[in-house]
């Protein structure tokens, strides 16, 4: 195993570890109205709900799955997919026992009222990055001075993450011409030139080059912090069934370390099972698995220290302050009232 990796027991080294789990199972203990069927084997029925649709970037939670972790940890894993803001109402209300939207939609959320708990903090960095052609000449926030630039929403992050950029350079949004485009069709809008540039998912930065495009982008997280996907879940569920949380985060554990150390297997699988229309794109999501997922978003210096999933409080603060400073929130709150350390389940 690398030396960067956090260590996790090994997929050949696991049952000890699993075994103990396994005795711990929670397919007996209490929990949420979502949670209280039993699977197969004396397995406990979950559910968790993710955001948008099945992609093959989610394969740790695919192969927590098929590789069995889920079912030694005593949990029997279903999956449905929504929009980010309905899975936090969701899970709020005890709907699902889980969701894995993102982690801006959950601040924002939380600050309205809708109070779910991050319990673990899958993704250690945004995926927002703004997006240009090189013949744009845009190369740091203040060239976007006089430019036209898209964004989904106005009430989006990536709107968010705009304006930071812009504070960064002494600009705001009236020194450049925003334009709102559907997640549909916003990278078409740059590829036909369109627009000067996008502030949208850096994993559209792949798909642009393979498709030819002479293009650069621009890191959000470096302007904002902020997080892609994150595990939630209700209060009471983090309170009164503490158990099958932890088993839960210690299975997605597993799937993120098997990813990791086997990202074309991996792939191939989500693909298979789960992802059927990205077929034939195998070899180019490996890239990204291996170049975005496992050097930057599923890894950091928390968690090299302390595993997959911890959460850096300080990360969390300044994104929850930034949504009330840009008004996203009416004011601010503690991140430690909405995250959860991992070890602090049990």
């Amino acid at each position: 195993m690398k030396k960067h990796l956090r260590r996790v027991p090994g997929i050949g080294s696991a049952l000890l570890a699993l075994a103990v789990i396994t005795a711990c199972s929670p397919a007996s203990s209490g929990g949420s109205k979502a949670g209280d069927e039993t699977g197969p084997g004396g397995t406990k029925k979950v559910t968790i709900q993710i955001d948008g649709t099945a992609v093959p970037y989610y394969a740790p939670l695919y192969m927590a799955k098929e590789q069995g972790f889920f079912a030694k940890a005593g949990l029997d894993v279903s999956f449905t997919y929504a929009q980010g803001s309905d899975i936090v109402k969701n899970v709020a209300a005890g709907n699902v026992d889980f969701g894995f939207p993102n982690g801006d939609s959950v601040i924002t959320a939380y600050g309205k009222g809708v109070k779910t708990r991050v319990v673990h903090t899958t993704y250690q960095q945004g995926i927002g990055a703004l997006l240009s052609k090189a013949d744009a000449n845009i190369s740091s926030p203040a060239d976007l001075k006089g430019k036209t630039v898209a964004v989904t929403d106005l009430g989006s992050p990536n709107y968010i993450q705009l304006q930071a950029m812009l504070k960064s350079a002494n600009l705001t949004v009236g020194d450049v011409k925003v334009k709102t485009i559907g997640t549909g069709a916003i990278v078409d809008a740059l590829k036909n030139g369109q627009v000067d540039a996008i502030v949208f998912s850096r994993l559209r930065y792949y798909a642009l080059k393979s498709a030819g495009v002479d293009v650069r982008q621009i890191l959000s997280d470096q302007y904002l912090p902020s997080f892609g996907n994150v595990v939630v879940a209700s209060p009471d569920k983090v309170k009164n069934d503490p158990k099958t949380v932890k088993a839960f985060d210690d299975a997605l554990d597993q799937g993120i370390e098997y990813t990791t150390q086997n990202p074309a297997a991996a792939v191939d699988t989500a693909v298979k099972k789960y992802a059927p229309t990205f077929n034939g794109q195998q070899k180019d999501v490996t890239t990204i698995v291996q170049d975005v997922f496992v050097k930057t978003l599923w890894q950091s210096d928390t968690t090299r220290q302390h595993g997959f999933g911890h959460p850096d409080e300080a990360r969390w603060q300044k994104a929850i302050d930034a949504q009330a400073g840009f008004k996203l929130i009416d004011s601010s709150f503690k991140a430690g009232d909405l995250v959860v350390k991992p070890s602090a389940l049990g």
